[in-house]
């Protein structure tokens, strides 16, 4: 079976929002995503119409529709009557008429098909054969029936929707080569046709969202259309998707009186809580008319326009269709040729059950270790712990869904670092008042957690860095900051956090070290000193050589120039 609903898991994260609207649970929740589970959904349209993030969204058959008409197919459009209270016209034939614009061979009112459905009803409380009748217009009703409430599926008429009874009038007039195109508000609608028990009688299924757009992109506008009115007057059985249009169709239709009590029901917890009265035997002897959406089909989940009032709708079309049952001679031949039967089965979930002990144990690791530990708050979508540890066992959910839990955890853990971590670590706000204070900060500062909490920073250390970083939005890393006062030294970090507008600041005790580093750096002076005073003692000594060398070389110079002379004056008496 093709997928309805589809999911952007890039927008879906660790929301639960879903699941706490699914009546049914039939949301899985995997690596903090969720996921409809198609064996346990309903096709209510819920977590469509209330997702925060519109990470749901709904398959659209308008591609295949028009693919469709642009192949020269025969496309036969099934309008239900809802289209009287969601769509803008002077005329019901001007709906038509745009229709017929966007190429379809022909328009018709699924009305048409309730009308067979309404004397099948009739008939039902005729016989006085079934002790509670619940009528089956409602996809969803019929799922959470089948699913949900095997045990009442004797009590469902089994008679078709009045989309199936269309469906199939439509091909047997028309011939099995017609494609038939449903439009109405209902999601469900989509599933119902895929149903293999009459999945040849509808092709596709459109909402009026999808007509709308298209409407939008031929620039077709229904108020500027000419009538071209319905070929057949469905009269009363247009009520069906306001809330008692059922049965009020019933009524008008009887022939003759029966002894059932009628009510209706609509909206996912009301019927479910009627479900479990039946079950318990509260009611007998009812023809009930079950829906979903509050309000009836005319507030169906794919109907985005908040501007539209179902109370409203309700009396206008109430007041706009005569109280007048569609002739016998109309219906009759139409009965005889169409199958109108429908079989219902049991289609409940085969979920695994765990035991007492798997309860709790799973419990006992988001530390729900006694029954007064389980607070049952709901926030992970499931209304007790239990649910949830049993949806946890069924692996639909994730034990770090229980947000309780989670902020205990997180709140121990902050605590931890808080309390064990060797680095001073502050958190302060704009005002430079102080928000968090670490043990480390008592050790150093001395004051304590409770004396800090209610001081400012500026109380006890300078706090320039803090403002700079403020006021530039940059962060500070590794910037040396000594406190005299404090006989401290630290290495410092500081982070602006923007949605807290404050600073995370962590100190890192360098004193040790620098105090290491001054004594390095004495040391090495001490050693240049004594190096410079060596090389001054050298360089006298040198001095000191160089001046007896140069006296001592003067001399024997002047004793050798001497001698030199003395010697040419006796060559040259010589030779005389």
């Amino acid at each position: 079976m093709a997928a309805i609903i589809d999911f952007k898991a890039t927008k879906c994260r660790h929301c639960y929002k879903c699941v706490r609207n699914c009546e049914v649970k039939a949301i899985m929740v995997k690596n903090g995503r969720a996921e409809i589970m198609p064996e346990n959904c309903i096709l209510c349209g819920r977590c469509l119409q209330i997702c925060p993030q519109s990470a749901k969204t709904l398959i659209s058959d308008l591609g295949k529709v028009r693919s469709y008409i642009a192949r020269g197919e025969k496309v036969v459009v099934s309008i239900a009557p809802a289209y009287m209270g969601l769509l803008k016209y002077h005329t019901v034939g001007q709906v038509r008429s745009a229709l017929l614009k966007l190429g379809f061979s022909d328009v018709r009112e699924t009305s048409e098909g309730a009308a067979l459905v309404t004397a099948e009803y009739a008939k039902l409380l005729t016989g006085h054969k079934m002790e509670n009748i619940i009528t089956t217009c409602c996809p969803s009703v019929n799922d959470l029936i089948e699913k949900y409430y095997p045990q009442l599926i004797s009590f469902m008429a089994p008679v078709v929707s009045p989309m199936i009874a269309h469906g199939r009038l439509l091909k047997q007039e028309l011939g099995n080569d017609v494609k038939v195109v449903f439009l109405g508000p209902c999601i469900a609608k989509k599933q119902e046709a895929q149903d293999e028990r009459h999945k040849d009688c509808i092709d596709a299924v459109l909402n009026f969202n999808d007509i709308n757009r298209w409407l939008r992109d031929e620039e077709i506008n229904i108020e500027d259309c000419e009538d071209q009115p319905f070929v057949k007057d469905p009269k009363i059985n247009r009520l069906y998707p306001v809330s008692s249009g059922v049965i009020s169709s019933v009524v008008a239709t009887q022939n003759q009186a029966d002894s059932y009590r009628k009510f209706y029901i609509h909206g996912e917890k009301n019927c479910m809580e009627l479900c479990d009265s039946m079950i318990r035997g509260e009611i007998s002897g009812c023809f009930i008319e079950m829906n979903m959406c509050y309000g009836g089909c005319i507030k169906g989940p794919t109907v985005n326009d908040k501007s539209i009032s179902r109370f409203k709708v309700k009396l206008d079309m109430e007041e706009a269709i005569p109280r007048e049952p569609v002739p016998e001679e109309e219906t009759g031949p139409a009965l005889a040729a169409v199958a109108m039967q429908k079989i219902f089965k049991d289609r409940s979930p085969q979920d695994p059950v765990p035991t007492e002990a798997q309860i709790r144990e799973i419990l006992s690791k988001t530390g729900k270790s006694r029954p007064e530990d389980e607070l049952n708050c709901g926030a992970c979508g499931y209304p007790t712990c239990r649910e949830k540890a049993i949806a946890v066992f069924q692996k639909k959910a994730e034990l770090n869904m229980c947000i309780p839990f989670m902020y205990e955890q997180s709140e121990s853990l902050s605590n931890l670092v808080m309390e064990t971590s060797p680095n001073m670590v502050l958190l302060v706000d704009e005002e430079m008042k102080i928000l968090e204070y670490s043990a480390a900060c008592e050790k150093y500062f001395g004051k304590s957690r409770s004396e800090a909490l209610k001081m400012y920073l500026y109380e006890f250390i300078d706090p320039v860095d803090f403002q700079w970083v403020f006021d530039t939005r940059q962060n500070i890393h590794g910037k040396k900051v000594s406190y005299p006062e404090y006989q401290l030294d630290t290495l410092q970090n500081m982070v602006y956090i923007e949605k807290e507008n404050a600073v995370l600041a962590t100190f890192i005790d360098i004193t040790r070290q620098e105090e290491q580093s001054r004594l390095e750096y004495e040391k090495k002076l001490d050693t240049i000193d004594l190096a410079q005073k060596v090389i001054h003692k050298q360089m006298m000594v040198a001095q000191e050589i160089a001046g007896l060398l140069g006296e001592t070389t003067a001399e024997t110079k002047t004793t050798l120039t001497k001698l030199c002379h003395s010697l040419l004056e006796d060559g040259d008496n010589g030779g005389v």
